[in-house]
């Protein structure tokens, strides 16, 4: 047998300092990345409500944007395949750049549904190469601080994205400038790197009818996670809107609801490797539909109770994505896992597709408050599914239940990093 080149020998050891600094650029690729997807979200729904964009319209932007997101899942590893990881990411980073100059230079509903198309194209592609990436030059010794690591930069440039909202403003041009500069200043890092490209990811396999066998409740979840937070991301900005707060309150309402995932995730998963998962699921819910109601009904008091809303919101709902995914692994094989985080995080992605258009259809038809009765009815009936299926079948012994492992929702490669971590990759 040949000896280890370098990179192999970096994926199955520590990096070491010089390994470290390897995988910077990759960071601050995703990062950059990741402050400008995270921004131009928010300010789509911000600018086309605005621009007299119908709530359905504005629903119908969400619902594109994700559809793009399915197609770049099953298409970016035969890209990679094809023309490398550094091509691949300088052609969908320039895709993503010249889809949100669009969005300025023709304010029209069917010149902003296939941008906003190309950009979740776009957008779930260049995640999957940084992902991927990430994913091959961990060694083992390193992969949780990684993730680690990865998941900070992702709170902190999300976070932080959204106030370049209020700093900028959302009328001008200037904004959306700026967007396809960030676009652009994360092909830097990554082409300049001394980085050799990895292999290329596999296509993920789908098999949903034996992933629903595996475990109803977490197709069952993710599906719901994509109509309620898919919707939240897309229509919330509008919500804020109506509720009369500002640019800057919006920007901090948004920003709450994610920092409050963020910080909800551990105390609740460590809940969840000690209970029947099923329990912590109905906990979130219960947390997310009263959030919900919560905002239904606090829209005209003040923008403080809307803001403590929001945070709540997230930290129940955010939440369930990486709960439910987890639910399914306790029930998965180790010859089934990335099957089955492929095909739940597209379950994700379709009910995505669903959840704005329906959400603003409501809106548009009972103000913008029904936004949020919306997300706390499905959060109900999800409530009302997990305690059916606790009739139907026994809890995982939790000497057979793995690790929690928050997760971000941006492209299946993910999973195989947060897999390694947890124990389920050897």
């Amino acid at each position: 047998m040949t000896d280890a080149t370098p990179a192999d020998r970096r994926t199955t050891g520590s990096l070491g300092r010089d390994g470290w600094i390897g995988l910077l650029p990759l960071l601050l690729s995703a990062g950059i990345l990741l402050a400008g997807n995270g921004l131009l979200v928010t300010l789509v729904a911000v600018r086309a409500n605005l621009e007299g964009f119908s709530p359905q319209t504005v629903g119908l932007l969400g619902t594109v944007y994700f559809a793009g997101f399915i197609g770049a899942c099953l298409i970016t590893p035969r890209l990679i395949l094809r023309a490398g990881h550094i091509r691949v990411f300088a052609a969908l980073a320039s895709l993503g750049a010249v889809a949100a100059l669009v969005l300025v230079l023709a304010i029209d509903p069917l010149v902003w549904l296939a941008s906003r198309a190309l950009t979740g194209f776009a957008f779930a592609g260049l995640a999957t190469v940084v992902e991927s990436w990430l994913n091959s030059r961990a060694g083992a010794s390193e992969r949780g601080r990684v993730l680690s690591v990865y998941r900070i930069v992702d709170l902190s440039c999300v976070t932080g994205g959204q106030f370049l909202l209020p700093a900028i403003g959302a009328e001008t041009f200037a904004i959306f400038a700026v967007v396809a500069i960030l676009f652009c200043l994360a092909l830097l890092p990554i082409s300049l790197s001394r980085q050799t490209s990895p292999a290329p990811p596999t296509s993920p396999r789908l098999d949903v009818a034996r992933i629903w066998k595996l475990s109803p409740v977490a197709c069952i979840g993710c599906i719901t996670i994509g109509l309620t937070n898919g919707a939240f991301r897309t229509v919330g900005p509008v919500y804020a809107q109506e509720t009369a707060l500002d640019l800057e309150q919006l920007a901090l309402f948004m920003s709450l609801a994610i920092a409050g995932g963020a910080l909800s995730q551990y105390p609740l998963g460590w809940l969840s490797d000690r209970l029947d998962r099923r329990w912590v699921l109905i906990l979130a819910s219960v947390g997310a539909a009263a959030a919900g109601v919560w905002l239904t009904v606090s829209g005209g008091i003040s923008a403080n109770v809307v803001l403590a809303g929001g945070f709540l919101f997230g930290a129940f709902a955010i939440p369930l994505y990486s709960l439910s995914i987890a639910h399914g692994n306790d029930h998965a094989g180790d010859a089934d896992r990335v099957e089955l985080s492929a095909t739940l995080i597209l379950m994700y992605a379709l009910g995505a597709t669903v959840g704005p258009l329906a959400a603003s259809q409501i809106m548009g038809w009972f103000g913008a408050p029904a936004f949020f009765a919306y997300t706390s009815i499905l959060h109900g009936l999800f409530l009302i599914f997990l305690l059916y299926r606790m009739t139907r079948r026994a809890a995982v012994p939790r000497t057979r239940r793995g690790r929690f492992v928050a997760l971000l929702r941006t492209s299946p490669a993910f999973y195989q990093l947060a897999r390694r971590v947890s124990g389920k990759e050897k």
